[in-house]
């Protein structure tokens, strides 16, 4: 009998919990460790930041849902992690704390003989001096109760607005080397189509700010897409999009400090400045969550598992940006020190950046973390589980599932706008998501046939049938596993 506990119940660990559980037998125990007493399906916190739909629509407790499924559930937040155990407990462990009820603080060992870290990242606000939710007239869409508090700023904005009072609205990042421009994008422009229909366009100035060096480089440095007949760069294509509503820019900006409606930035020019909101949405900087790690013998070990985010089988030499490869990321994101610790999502470690590392002329680096969010964070969820799956049954360890963010594609339907008639889509196919300059030289890093873009009415139709088929897999109704991730 083997014991899998799986840290962290969102879109990674959910759906590596859901396949360990459908594939092991029962004699196997499914155990999630998660502080969180809800599933969410982010992707549509957007619509939530805009009013369009209640956040009660993208969530579900846990727990009755793992308990009518046979998983373990332990609504509590890991703390440190032991992995050869200690000097009274043989077997390696995660020290756990209770978050709620009767054994709210109290600590727990969670013993396990495969550890899933599934984490995700800590929406690290307090990295930028008062960029906080809810203060300084910023807000967040990165949660739902964020995404509800949003719409309500956004509220009282647009009805200051129909009562004649202009207003300047400012969406992007909030941090010089934010990642998640994707959903900062979605939300600025459902804000442009809601001021639309609520007659207020007119009455509000919307820019972007971003650490992008170009707009549409969203963390991956970018890409050469084919869209219709033509071939173009997807900061044309956001260029184009941006200019057909109206919405001005600012890239290569690094957010270092919120005061009441006063954004401060630098930028890549070495210049600091300031830009004047009533309304923003930023997003914050994420990290890991500064988690110890300790050997038997209570030696601090930390460096064996975390570099920030836990450390996988990518390489992490230090080398020239001309000398990055596909190569160094990871293909089973399984810990080097520890082989029955595996981290797949935004709880791995990257072994650097994918847009191109930028640096102000103060030196400050400003430019987009990389992305890891979504379908990525689902497949390689799947794998880890396959691969523990495998390992299981077959009584010895294999890794033969592999995927990595080098070869494998991604498809993002980003929303433009809420409605069934006049709603909007963005959809955006990348592969491979990093680039491979030396298989395609000549096409930016990646296959042009793969790689296209298009936007429309369809687009927001796709993502609302979406945003049903992944709560109903979430929820593992019957079938569920054939809506792959």
């Amino acid at each position: 009998m083997s014991k899998i506990v799986i840290l962290g119940a969102g879109i990674s660990g959910h759906v590596a919990a859901s396949h360990l559980r459908r594939k092991l037998s029962k004699d196997h125990e499914v155990v999630v460790v998660s502080p969180n007493s809800n599933y969410q399906w982010i992707p549509s916190n957007i619509w939530v930041g805009i009013g369009r739909m209640k956040s009660k629509k993208i969530l579900f407790p846990l727990a009755p849902l793992y308990k009518k499924k046979g998983i373990g559930y332990k609504q509590a937040k890991a703390v440190t992690f032991y992995p050869e155990g200690d000097k009274t407990e043989q077997k390696p462990y995660v020290l756990a704390e209770y978050v709620t009820g009767e054994k709210k603080g109290t600590q727990e060992k969670v013993t396990y003989d495969y550890l899933i870290n599934a984490t995700g990242p800590k929406l690290n606000f307090e990295a930028t001096e008062g960029l906080i939710p809810g203060e300084n007239k910023t807000y967040s869409v990165c949660t739902y109760t964020h995404a509800d508090h949003a719409w309500h700023g956004l509220n009282e904005v647009i009805q200051q607005m129909k009562n004649g009072k202009k207003a300047k609205i400012l969406i992007g990042t909030g941090h010089a080397k934010s990642t998640c421009q994707g959903a900062a994008f979605e939300y600025i422009l459902n804000v442009e189509q809601e001021l639309r229909r609520h007659k207020v366009r007119d009455m509000a100035e919307i820019t972007w700010i971003s650490n992008e060096y170009l707009l549409g480089d969203f963390g991956m440095d970018g890409m050469l897409m084919s869209y219709g007949s033509m071939t173009m760069k997807s900061n044309e294509m956001i260029e184009m999009i941006f200019e057909d509503r109206d919405i001005k820019w600012i890239t290569g900006a690094g957010v270092n400090k919120i005061e009441d409606g006063i954004a401060h930035y630098e930028n890549l020019d070495g210049e600091y400045k300031t830009e004047t909101y009533d309304f923003a949405m930023l997003i914050p900087a994420f990290s890991g969550h500064g988690f110890k790690a300790y050997d038997k013998n209570d030696n601090d070990i930390t460096d064996k598992l975390f570099k920030g985010f836990m450390i996988v089988d990518a390489d992490y030499t230090p080398k020239p940006y001309e000398q990055w490869s596909v190569q160094d990321w990871p293909e089973t994101y399984q810990n080097p020190s520890y082989k029955n610790i595996f981290a797949p999502g935004i709880a791995f470690a990257p072994p650097h950046t994918i847009s191109k590392p930028r640096k102000s002329k103060n030196g400050t680096d400003i430019f987009p973390a990389p992305p890891r969010t979504g379908m990525p964070s689902g497949i390689t969820a799947k794998l880890v589980a396959d691969n523990i799956i495998d390992s299981i049954k077959s009584g010895k360890e294999s890794l033969h599932h592999k995927g990595s963010m080098g070869n494998m594609g991604a498809a993002c339907i980003a929303s433009a706008g809420y409605g069934m008639t006049q709603g909007s889509g963005v959809s955006i196919t990348t592969y491979p998501i990093v680039p491979d300059y030396n298989k395609y030289p000549k096409t930016q890093g990646r296959k042009l046939g793969k790689t296209f873009g298009d936007i429309g009415l369809a687009g927001h139709w796709l993502k609302l049938a979406l945003h049903y088929a992944f709560i109903y897999k979430a929820k593992m109704k019957p079938f569920w596993w054939l809506i792959p991730e």
